[in-house]
């Protein structure tokens, strides 16, 4: 079956054609734009077939926020996204719409060995057959925290959206209580997305920052100035040996293991933990370096239930359109 999928977001959408049979996808004729160049989804499809010459029969969209009634209003976009009337206007059979967090979960069962890495394996005792009819999740730190989970239905994975990555953030020592006290002050209610995700970089840098009195490196400053990338401006100034941003760092996987390690628990993900956005493949290193499992594992009596759970990160970036076209499958 030929599908349109897309991937939304607020600043970047991709769209491609994807071949699909059960758990295997073949995208072709991918392209990315940028989304507000276009009025609507719409608007950006009759471009994308313009351009390409795709000729679908049905279309999925993954969309950075809740899809509601077949509808959805883009988060970060002034798009109303409605399947039925991307339905009527481009003569498909059906079109999907779901969460962008809930279409990296459907993809990963499309997902090839070469498309992770390993943070904690499975334990030998555990066969893939077993992991595979257990429960899994995704916890996703990009632009935002996003969290989603995996059902077992007793035949394959069934994928869910949560807005779990708004839920509050729990300090748990001396110093996460001064963060949260000093989050507070900024936003009011903290929610995990305030310290794991790239604004979350943000958040800790600035903290040590007027904690410590330091001096901003260049690069920061200047993103500061600018209102650029804050995140990757902070990360690229640890891996030039800047001690505050590097300590950021350092804090900023501790944090995102704590959270993993919470979504893995009530989801129960003896499936596995997969780890998705844009953060953690660009800093694959620093998470293999200890402190993600650190907090992933410190969960008290549950340590070894967490020590029996894979934990991956996903490096391919299609894993929204996979996941797209694997929704309209099922």
């Amino acid at each position: 079956m030929s599908i349109l999928v897309g991937d939304i977001g607020g600043t970047k959408t991709g769209l491609a054609v994807a071949e699909a049979d059960a758990d295997r996808v073949l995208l072709q004729s991918e392209r990315r734009y940028p989304s507000a160049e276009f009025a609507s989804l719409g608007d950006l499809v009759e471009n994308f077939i313009q351009e390409t010459g795709a000729n679908c029969e049905c279309g999925s969209f993954a969309i950075a926020g809740p899809v509601l009634d077949e509808r959805s209003k883009a988060t970060n976009l002034p798009w109303l996204v409605d399947a039925r009337e991307l339905t009527k206007r481009f003569g498909w059979r059906r079109v999907r719409l779901l969460n962008d967090l809930e279409a990296v979960a459907w993809g990963v069962a499309a997902l090839a060995p070469d498309d992770l890495a390993t943070l904690q394996p499975a334990q030998a005792d555990a066969s893939a057959a077993a992991a595979g009819s257990r429960n899994a999740c995704v916890v996703a730190a990009g632009t935002g925290l996003g969290e989603a989970g995996l059902y077992w239905d007793g035949d394959r994975h069934r994928a869910f959206a949560t807005e779990g990555g708004h839920t509050d953030f729990a300090a748990t020592d001396e110093r996460e209580f001064a963060l949260l006290r000093y989050l507070q002050q900024r936003y009011g209610r903290v929610s995990w997305e305030r310290v794991v995700s790239g604004m979350g970089i943000g958040n800790l840098y600035g903290f040590l920052a007027q904690a410590g009195q330091v001096e901003h490196p260049p690069l920061v400053a200047n993103a500061l100035e600018s209102d650029g990338d804050l995140a990757a401006a902070v990360a690229a100034s640890a891996a030039a040996g800047c001690p505050v941003c590097t300590e950021t760092m350092e804090w900023f996987a501790l944090l995102y293991g704590r959270e993993a390690g919470n979504m893995a628990l009530k989801h129960l993900a003896l499936g596995g933990v997969y780890l998705a956005g844009g953060i953690a493949p660009k800093n694959l290193q620093l998470l293999q370096r200890g402190g993600f499992l650190q907090g992933f594992l410190d969960k008290g009596r549950m340590r070894p239930l967490l020590q029996r759970m894979p934990v991956q990160v996903i490096l391919n970036q299609h894993a929204p359109l996979l996941g797209a076209a694997r929704f309209l499958l099922y």
